[in-house]
């Protein structure tokens, strides 16, 4: 039984290995305005090419799924599973607010090859840190990550609690109202880890062009500030990387995106 157990982690980590790691996942409304009591379907996928649909989240990888509008919390409906996203369902109270929409996905194993380690630790633009760990130590890499992704969509008026966290384990909260933005405009952000603000992390500004417009590190207090250039939808991520004391387990990460749309 436990070497059937050890083939069957090996073959998963094989198997993750084929794709690039640092693959985004995102979650996207079918329309980012809705009236109260409206049904709404979103869109649950991974891919290289903001906002277009690669490949569907299978519906048992979530862990939370959840909605919070006008003070109240409520768990998504049904899902299935199409070709190239996950699609949730949302039946939204008769009430008015900012709706607040967010997905935790369960912790999943990946193997990778020395020259994709290389790829994926750009991409993700991994602190000095992590590369020169990378660099002295040993050439295997296992790494179990962690996606979080949450959206907004505005149900009739909008509200503050955009501006209150849903306490994911990686969260971008805005500080402005995203419901309200322009093109001209800025975004100031502020990135928690278990809650507490995260400083020096890496945040990347994907148009819905798929085009990466700007990356930075937040500040000492977790903050930093976008410029919106165009209408449109935007995509922000960034990914925790760290290395892992778990029995073999090289490397541990958590992923978080954040969407909205702008007028």
């Amino acid at each position: 039984m436990k070497t059937t157990r050890h083939i069957t982690f090996f073959l998963l980590f094989i198997f993750f290995s084929l794709k690039v790691s640092a693959h985004d996942t995102w979650l996207l409304a079918g329309k980012s305005r809705a009236e109260a009591g409206e049904k709404i379907e979103l869109s649950l996928t991974s891919g290289m090419d903001f906002p277009k649909s690669e490949t569907a989240i299978k519906p048992e990888r979530i862990a939370v799924a959840a909605c919070r509008v006008a003070g109240q919390t409520l768990n998504l409906g049904s899902r299935q599973l199409g070709k190239d996203a996950l699609q949730v369902s949302l039946n939204l109270p008769n009430k008015e607010g900012l709706a607040t929409v967010w997905i935790k996905l369960k912790p999943r194993p990946i193997e990778l090859t020395p020259d994709k380690v290389e790829e994926y630790l750009q991409e993700i633009d991994a602190p000095k840190e992590i590369r020169e760990t990378w660099q002295q130590g040993s050439k295997r890499w296992r790494e179990v990550y962690t996606k979080h992704a949450k959206t907004f969509i505005l149900v009739g008026k909008s509200d503050d609690s955009w501006s209150s966290p849903v306490g994911l384990g990686l969260e971008i909260v805005p500080e402005k109202d995203p419901t309200k933005l322009h093109s001209g405009d800025t975004l100031p952000v502020r990135v928690l880890k278990k809650g507490k603000p995260f400083a020096n992390f890496s945040i990347s500004f994907v148009n819905s062009l798929g085009k990466q417009v700007d990356q930075k590190h937040t500040d000492k207090d977790g903050r930093v500030e976008f410029s919106v250039n165009q209408a449109g939808r935007w995509l922000m991520r960034g990914t925790d990387l760290r290395k892992s004391s778990k029995p073999r387990v090289d490397w541990e990460s958590d992923f978080t995106t954040l969407t909205f749309e702008t007028n």
